[in-house]
């Protein structure tokens, strides 16, 4: 009777242990098997494989002996010849296992503190992978939780299941909470620590204001309204676009409510963090001019290459489309993925002056023409010299002023010019030491081949060797401030693509990768780029959304820094 009350009472604690930490019951017997396995180790020696089954229904424990079957036995508390195991089992061969049974064993008091130690290690981990496949999946969910404690400027609360940490700087800045209070945060990283899973929380996540909105209109709940793009300085401002998908409902409206008590019950979760709720638009002007708000903008232009937009305000609206410590430009910036140059209209007609000014002068130095010849081409559009020589002799006849014989001399002064440049820029070429190959390698000018000899890139090998941040540069984040450095060919009005394009053909040219293969990467980069777009509409969006939020302040952050600066000195 005696053995029959502790195999009940083994059940008892390995089914109260398994309700207690919410871990399944298999995984408690697993432990105990595991303790009593280096108890009966200590007992029988610590070389001897000991296996330990716990019956799931009776609570009978059964001890075995592990022997491998071998030819000639070295070690007698782990081996056994073959010949003795085929008396056993004539089936036996050597590499099988055999199982002796052993004799219960009596836990001494050292082996019951050591069998204690292995059971609250083994359901912790168990507690602790329980806890990790909870959190894992539930990334961008808002969490309600209760401060447990305060450690450090960090909030460390009680999820229910286990504790998720909100770090000092992920807490809307003067906000303070004490043990007991109810906190709401949302989801952002779960990790794998050696101390076990951490889960870490957000309030000033961008998409915490999503999902707040989320939980307060239920046209976005129902996916009638959709988040296109969040940017927030938390505590402070945010500005959050939205889109209606069905027309007769009004995206800004939804989300302010009746009286502005949707956008209130955000603003009272954000600590009084003011909120701009921008319709969006597909037309990025459109979409810029709307991001601004409130301040009015007179004129906008666009370069789409570099995804820049020049905005042009009036006077008295320049401090106010800046905003505070150039806030209101920053958060439109954020939440457009534009970098926004604000100017007012007296300093875009200055710098119109300005450009004017130096186009005339070029000309009148280059092609050796009277001031008003160089200032009517300058009006007409002409940028550079190489426009001069090669448009259409039209383009030039057809100036107010100007007729066919004129025309023809001026577009045969810019040849003559160019051509006397790029002379001059062969012989540094040759000076430099670059080599004649490079010469034929497409998208390289001759200027482009001086400034690689300059840079000591003087063969095929050493272009092929460089990457396309070598070429046009790259910004990076340092010390808080975005820092620009310059490449090789910053200079020149060169994309990305176009260095990429140029280092891909050195290397074809060096040998390093055959036609073949580049052309085997263009279609890999091509099947990507159309699976992006196939499935259904609402995930791509979805994961739009995401993108832009989670990565806002870094991505964005090189985009805008330049912008802040502007910002801060148009402020004073």
């Amino acid at each position: 009777m005696a053995i029959s009350a502790n195999r009940l009472e083994l059940l008892q604690i390995a089914d109260a242990v398994a309700r207690e930490k919410s871990i399944d019951r298999s995984i408690v017997i697993a432990a105990l098997e595991d303790a009593i396995q280096k108890a009966a180790r200590s007992r029988y020696g610590t070389e001897t494989e000991v296996r330990a089954e716990i019956n799931p229904k009776t609570g009978e424990i059964r001890l075995q002996r592990l022997l491998q079957v071998v030819e000639v036995v070295e070690n007698i508390s782990t081996e056994i010849a073959l010949v003795d195991a085929q008396e056993r089992n004539p089936d036996a061969t050597i590499g099988d296992f055999m199982a002796d049974p052993l004799p219960p064993l009596d836990f001494g008091r050292i082996a019951a503190q050591s069998a204690k130690q292995v059971i609250v290690q083994k359901v912790r981990e168990a507690e602790r992978d329980q806890q990790y496949d909870e959190f894992k999946d539930r990334i961008g969910e808002v969490l309600n939780a209760v401060v447990k404690r305060v450690e450090y400027g960090n909030v460390v609360v009680d999820t229910g299941k286990g504790e998720a940490i909100v770090r000092r700087d992920e807490l809307i800045p003067r906000e303070i909470f004490r043990n007991g209070d109810r906190i709401r945060a949302l989801i952002f990283d779960v990790r794998r620590e050696q101390r076990g899973p951490q889960v870490f929380l957000s309030r000033t996540h961008p998409q915490f204001m999503a999902k707040l909105f989320a939980q307060e209109v239920p046209e976005i709940y129902d996916g009638v309204i959709e988040i296109k793009a969040v940017a927030r300085d938390p505590g402070s401002r945010a500005k959050i676009a939205v889109l209606s998908n069905d027309g007769s409902i009004d995206p800004v409206g939804a989300c302010v409510g009746m009286r502005g008590s949707r956008v209130q019950a955000v603003v009272g979760e954000l600590q009084g963090e003011k909120i701009d709720i921008i319709p969006w638009n597909d037309d990025a002007a459109t979409f810029i001019v709307n991001a601004l708000q409130p301040a009015e903008v007179a004129k906008v232009v666009l370069d789409e290459d570099s995804e820049r937009i020049e905005v042009v305000v009036p006077n008295d609206q320049l401090s106010l489309a800046i905003g505070r410590r150039g806030q209101n430009v920053r958060l439109a910036s954020q939440l457009t993925g534009w970098g926004i140059d604000i100017m007012t209209e007296a300093e875009e007609s200055e710098r119109r002056q300005k450009e004017f000014q130096i186009r005339s002068d070029l000309f009148q130095n280059t092609l050796n023409v009277d001031e008003m010849v160089s200032q009517l081409l300058a009006s007409e559009g002409f940028t550079s010299v190489e426009e001069v020589a090669y448009v259409d002799i039209d383009e030039i006849s057809s100036i107010e002023g100007f007729d066919e014989e004129t025309a023809d001399e001026i577009q045969a002064r810019a040849r003559e010019y160019l051509e006397e440049q790029e002379a001059k820029l062969a012989e540094e070429r040759r000076q430099l030491g670059v080599s004649e190959e490079l010469v034929q390698v497409p998208g390289l000018t001759s200027a482009m081949l001086v400034a690689l000899g300059k840079d000591e890139i003087k063969t095929m090998e050493d272009l092929a060797g460089c990457a396309a941040d070598d070429l046009v540069g790259w910004t990076e984040r340092k010390d808080k401030e975005t820092i620009r450095v310059e490449g090789t060919l910053s200079g020149f009005d060169l994309s990305r693509a176009d260095a990429e394009a140029i280092v891909m053909s050195a290397r074809v040219a060096a040998g390093w990768i055959s036609p073949e293969d580049l052309v085997e990467v263009s279609e890999e980069e091509l099947e990507v780029e159309e699976g992006e777009f196939e499935g259904d509409e609402e995930s791509f969006e979805a994961e739009t959304i995401d993108e832009t939020a989670v990565d806002a302040d870094e991505e964005l952050a090189q985009e805008s820094g330049a912008e802040d600066a502007k910002g801060e000195q148009s402020s004073e």
